[in-house]
């Protein structure tokens, strides 16, 4: 096991080398000259003396290794660069605006959980009856509606007719009423897939043969739910759950841009209107590391959690 983890820690290096790349070179692949659009005044006109002195401060007259090479060891020594727009550290502002996204996020897989498990339950043990369509028909609907339509309706179903919630913010210090909706909107996508995972690996589960031996042996069906069934059926289920989880924590772009959530996706979408360079560059390598972690997180834990790998791990 400690093995397999640290082969799993190694493989990360070359994986978050090519992030970092990909993430510096957004400025390269932006069509025109970074120093000639930032320095284009409102009148739409840039003086060549200053871009050429930004280009010089800034090091784009250097060639691209230089460059990348130079903005790498800032980086390992956590140092993303600052803001052109505010002139803040990047690392600081990527930093508060994490702080929203989590919470977000956390609430957002409560309620995906919250719709998934039990739904996901309740289909498996109902097969090919109506509550296994009613779940199945729920499931679909929640992978088929695009969440700025659902962002839409939730607006204006629960805060503009019924006047529940509020329509979008933060409040003072991200209360729960300014939450709801957009986690319920984010959870709703997540439920959807978990609960059809849910049902499909508990099916499979319920088709073994341990659990036709527990049934013979006259072990009550809810003990052979809770103790046989759930407990290998949620292998494969932790996978989708970290994959979902990871999601939500880069924060969806368009769920917090229409309910004016202050996380990591309103940050990456103001920073693209802004031109803001090493906003995005810092942002995008701090949403693909996120990715990168959780994913080595998964796979520990679904190693850790299936005894028929470690079997095989301890045989080869």
């Amino acid at each position: 096991m400690l093995n397999y983890v640290l082969r799993r820690i190694l493989f990360l290096i070359p994986t978050l080398l090519l992030v970092s790349v990909l993430s510096f070179s957004i400025i390269h692949f932006a069509p025109g000259d970074p120093a000639e659009l930032l320095m284009t005044g409102p009148d739409g006109i840039a003086d060549p003396v200053a871009v050429k002195e930004f280009s010089e401060k800034m090091g784009f007259d250097r060639p691209f290794h230089v460059q990348y090479g130079i903005w790498l060891k800032q980086v390992i020594s956590g140092d993303l660069g600052y803001s052109y727009m505010t002139g803040q550290p990047v690392a600081e502002a990527i930093t508060h605006k994490f702080a929203a996204t989590f919470k977000l996020a956390v609430l957002s897989m409560f309620f995906a959980l919250l719709i998934a498990v039990p739904g996901g339950i309740i289909a498996a043990l109902g097969r090919d009856t109506w509550k296994d369509d009613i779940s199945r028909f729920i499931s679909l609907i929640g992978v088929s509606v695009p969440n700025f339509w659902q962002s839409y309706i939730m607006i204006l179903v629960f805060a503009l007719i019924l006047d529940m919630f509020p329509v979008g913010g933060y409040g003072e210090s991200g209360e729960l009423k300014f939450m709801i909706l957009p986690a319920i909107t984010l959870g709703t996508a997540s439920a959807a897939v978990l609960m059809r995972l849910v049902r499909s690996s508990l099916l499979d589960v319920l088709d073994q043969d341990y659990i036709r031996a527990a049934r013979a042996r006259g072990i009550p069906e809810h003990i052979i739910i809770g103790k046989y069934g759930l407990k290998n059926a949620f292998i494969p289920v932790i996978t989708m759950l970290g994959l979902s989880f990871g999601y939500l924590l880069n924060g969806s772009v368009v769920v917090e841009t229409v309910f004016a959530w202050p996380g990591i996706g309103n940050l990456m979408v103001n920073s693209i209107y802004d031109r803001d360079y090493p906003m995005i560059q810092g942002t995008l390598l701090f949403v693909a590391t996120i990715f990168v972690v959780v994913n080595l997180l998964v796979d520990i834990s679904y190693a850790y959690l299936d005894p028929r790998w470690r079997y095989d791990e301890n045989n080869s």
